[in-house]
């Protein structure tokens, strides 16, 4: 092999043992480098778990397997998966072991009997007394190579040695061998257990059916254990193991979107990616996951090093003090661009857009003065590079909120601080448009027909077998993502509202299957539609500067709509008291205004009352 010192030979597995050289499969699981992320995160708070030694029988992680609460656990993701773990509901490891050798084509036809056995659904069906026992913990199903291997060495007193070369012979249907083995296995049976001809036939026909698609078991044990090993982990230890998984898919923005989710849902806290409190790679801080520099689209784990390294123990101060500690010119310019798109100067600068139109002055800043400090000469002032005056910073309103969402969206590939229909939520919520987890909620006492408001992410145009188009819409809405179906008579009316980025409110059909929501689209309404007419009764806006109130005054002056709100201006007065100030006549509020009051210099926070 011209990529490796390790020698390679040409000879193929039957060869190479002909040869007298013995053949091992040597399989590399990403999952191990999950669980070692994850122990070395639970170091880091003191935890030292041997994950070698961890208990087979902890309850807590079987109860997330019988609840199918299993993404990222090995093995178990897919939702094919999810459904045979509500119904096997697994009480020990052996039940891991068989679904992993049982979900595979052709022996996926027995996971129903497997688990109806198994929960008292139905008897357990008897083969012959003499190998019962051997099927025992398959629920009387033969699902291994072993169990095969076992049943004629028992039944037929076939030695070890021959019962493997008859599962060979049945697994691979050679005709040839097959026709040797029967024979001589009913003639076995009678022998060792007076089974009759009848009986011994029907058994080995049994095996040479189960032989062709069984599973080795040590091999879907092995397998099961480091499933087991990622459950009992994200049962007792979710946020290590969270932030472990993340690591190891952190340059896949779609799996980090999907993990960022599951996270939410299990209550724990994520800390926005930030220059002051974020590594490199994904990290745990006081139970909650610490969004890694690294993880950013366009970003390296490199380049978020060389920030993480300048830092060291002393948080950065300024923008200044950034561009001074940190050589801006090594990280680069799109780096730094999705720093800025994704809030990670915040803590420095909550102005993101001026952050974002500042970086050309403080990389040139950033470079004068790591020039002058790599020079060998001292400025007459003293430090090398300290008499570089700093750049003056432009002065700009920050990017409205939906446009501070879309840059955050570039620089994450999700949304991760807010949702573009934050603004929208509470004029929908008075004309009944309800979020996707009340709509599951409703859907859970039969189908129901209702409105659900949602940001068109992708839409996947298709043609029936009758010639008439349809599609798929995946939206998200601030509590979910989700996928509806929408048919040719509503598609033609509503195909311009449903372009990515577009923000909509559906009248759906909501109906759930399992656990699955099925939504069909019957309506589609642009939302500042729906929202403007339930516009805000009444606003507080919060300054601390007095300045902003002459901002908010023009905007206002510009707008025209039909929803007028009382507006209110709670101003801070010299002793750093709030005034409130009611506005002599209402104005024209909808969600836009609203968000585009929010993204004024000065405008500390906006309230509807």
């Amino acid at each position: 092999d011209p990529k490796s010192d390790m020698p390679a030979t040409q000879f193929n597995m039957k060869w190479v043992e002909q040869a007298g050289l013995v053949k091992f499969d040597f399989l590399g699981l990403k999952t191990l480098t999950v669980i070692q992320s994850a122990l070395e995160l639970l170091k880091l708070r003191g935890v030292n778990l041997d994950i070698s030694l961890i208990p087979l029988d902890d309850k807590p992680s079987y109860e997330l397997y019988a609840a199918a609460k299993t993404v990222a656990v090995f093995q178990v993701e897919s939702s094919g998966m999810m459904d045979a773990l509500r119904r096997m509901k697994p009480t020990c490891i052996e039940d891991i072991v068989a679904l992993v050798a049982l979900y595979r084509p052709g022996p996926m036809e027995n996971i129903p009997t497997y688990c109806e056995v198994k929960n008292g659904l139905k008897d357990l069906e008897s083969i012959h007394p003499t190998i019962d026992h051997i099927l025992a913990e398959t629920q009387g199903i033969i699902v291994y190579q072993e169990q095969v291997m076992q049943i004629a060495q028992v039944m037929a007193g076939y030695s070890l040695g021959g019962a493997d070369l008859l599962r060979r012979a049945m697994g691979k249907k050679i005709a040839e061998e097959m026709a040797k083995e029967r024979p001589k296995f009913v003639e076995g049976a009678k022998k060792t257990h007076n089974v009759d001809a009848k009986k011994a036939g029907e058994v080995f026909d049994l095996l040479e059916k189960f032989a062709n698609y069984g599973f080795n078991k040590s091999h879907a044990a092995a397998y099961a254990v480091v499933s087991y090993q990622t459950a009992y982990l994200k049962a007792n230890y979710p946020v290590e193991f969270m932030a472990g998984v993340m690591n190891c898919d952190i340059h896949l923005t779609d799996k980090l979107a999907v993990y960022k989710r599951e996270v939410g849902k299990l209550g724990i806290k994520t800390i926005a990616p930030c220059v002051n409190a974020s590594l490199a790679t994904f990290t745990v801080r006081d139970g909650a996951v610490v969004y890694a520099l690294g993880a950013l689209k366009g970003v390296g784990v490199e380049a978020m090093g060389l920030i993480v390294t300048a830092r060291g123990a002393k948080p950065f101060a300024t923008l200044f003090d950034f561009a001074r500690r940190v050589d801006m010119k090594r990280v680069g310019k799109r780096p730094l661009e999705m720093l800025a798109r994704a809030g990670a100067f915040d803590v420095l600068e909550p102005n993101r857009a001026r952050v974002f139109e500042a970086l050309d002055a403080l990389v040139a800043y950033s470079a004068a003065i790591h020039e002058a400090q790599n020079s060998s000469q001292v400025s007459l002032f003293g430090e090398s590079g300290a008499d570089i005056p700093e750049p003056r910073l432009p002065y700009r309103d920050d990017w409205l909120p939906v446009e501070r969402l879309t840059q955050e969206h570039l620089a994450i590939g999700f949304y991760l601080s807010g949702h573009p229909l934050d603004d929208y939520m509470s004029a929908l919520k008075r004309r009944d448009v309800l979020t996707l987890t009340e709509v599951t909620q409703a859907a859970e006492r039969g189908p129901v027909i209702k409105k659900l408001a949602g940001s068109v992410a992708s839409k996947q145009e298709r043609k029936s077998a009758k010639g008439n188009r349809f599609a798929f819409v995946s939206l998200s809405d601030p509590t979910g993502l989700y996928e509806v179906t929408v048919f040719s008579d509503t598609l033609e009316a509503a195909r311009d509202l449903l372009e990515p980025g577009m923000n909509v409110v559906l009248t759906v059909k909501a109906e759930l299957e399992g656990e699955t929501l099925k939504l069909l689209a019957n309506a589609v309404q642009p939302i500042d539609q729906v929202a403007d007419a339930a516009g805000a009764q009444a606003l507080r806006i919060h300054l601390n500067k007095p300045e902003a109130a002459a901002s908010i005054a023009m905007l206002l002056g510009k707008v025209e709509g039909r929803s007028r709100a009382q507006i209110t201006l709670c101003v801070p007065d010299d002793q750093g008291r709030e005034i409130d100030l009611t506005l002599p006549q209402s104005y024209p509020v909808t969600a836009q205004i609203k968000g585009a009051i929010k993204a004024m210099q000065g405008v500390v926070m906006v309230e509807e009352i």
